[in-house]
């Protein structure tokens, strides 16, 4: 089954008087970059959520969030009242001394100076985590649906691209036998051309097939039959797939360049071009599977 890399994954939940949003979002690449953002009082189990992460979606640039709002009156942020008297009775101290007139706004200025607000150091409740961690894996479910629903998007490219690769390999055959007998033609016809020149018969012939062994794309042909056919395998039979169909696209590409550098026909090489275009298109989006 083809999965894409790109996703999008988001849960909430609501404990006592927070709300709790986690999302996640996945691009591609080669391998699993993963960068995570959560609140300090999560910090301790950053790595636990990084090895789920890392078996569940293997692979891609992944960006993963943890959000905490506070839905209640409470909050763990206090104004530190003894911190700001001292701040206040040095500031009217300096005054005095240096004849310096008093603020106007004693909030503004007192409570931009440092420390004034304190937070109480939380310690993480295993009932809380509980909860946060299923939102986690929800989440990271809801990005496998989405990973799934464009891999079947990028299948049903695959498919098509695919088609049109065996349509115009098809196309090719006509054009075999006809260049075949041109070439014949046309070497015939320059020996004939040139006066008192004696040369074997025979070896003439086995030069002649010899040649045109070389110019036969039998073999080419077949190999990217079986090429594109093991693409259509992988596809079904594999769930990370990704790089191994970049691979066999390779290979698909070594066999239609073969068998365009073999052509020596017009007609064979604007098909060969058409092929390229066709698989380019397939490494395009190769690079978005899982």
């Amino acid at each position: 089954m083809v999965l894409s890399m790109t996703g999008f994954g988001k849960a909430t939940c609501e404990i006592s008087n927070k709300k709790i949003t986690v999302e996640i979002k996945s691009l591609n690449s080669k391998q699993l970059d993963l960068s995570t953002r959560i609140p300090s009082v999560y910090k301790e189990k950053d790595i636990e959520l990084r090895n789920i992460i890392s078996q569940k979606l293997e692979r891609g640039k992944v960006d993963m969030c943890i959000f905490v709002e506070y839905v209640g009156k409470e909050t763990t942020a206090q104004i530190n009242l003894p911190i700001i008297e001292g701040y206040y009775n040095q500031i009217m101290e300096v005054s005095k001394k240096l004849n310096i007139p008093q603020p106007t706004d004693w909030f503004q200025t007192l409570l931009r100076m440092p420390d004034t607000m304190k937070s109480e150091i939380q310690e993480l409740d295993e009932a809380e985590w509980e909860a946060v961690k299923n939102t986690f894996l929800q989440a990271v479910d809801n990005l496998i649906v989405f990973r799934t629903k464009e891999g079947a998007s990028l299948k049903k490219v695959f498919d098509s691209k695919l088609a049109n690769i065996r349509a115009l390999l098809a196309q090719v055959e006509p054009y075999e036998k006809e260049r075949i007998e041109r070439i014949k033609t046309h070497i015939k016809d320059s020996l004939a051309n040139l006066q008192d020149i004696n040369y074997d018969k025979n070896r003439f012939e086995q030069e002649l097939i010899y040649y045109i062994e070389k110019l036969d794309v039998n073999e080419e042909k077949n190999r990217l039959a079986q090429h594109l056919l093991y693409f259509d395998e992988t596809m079904v039979s594999e769930g990370s797939a990704g790089k191994k169909l970049g691979f066999i696209a390779q290979e698909i590409g070594r066999e239609i360049n073969t068998l365009g550098s073999k052509s020596n026909h017009s007609e064979m090489q604007k098909i060969v071009v058409k092929m390229k275009d066709e698989l380019e298109q397939i490494k395009e989006q190769v690079l978005n599977v899982l």
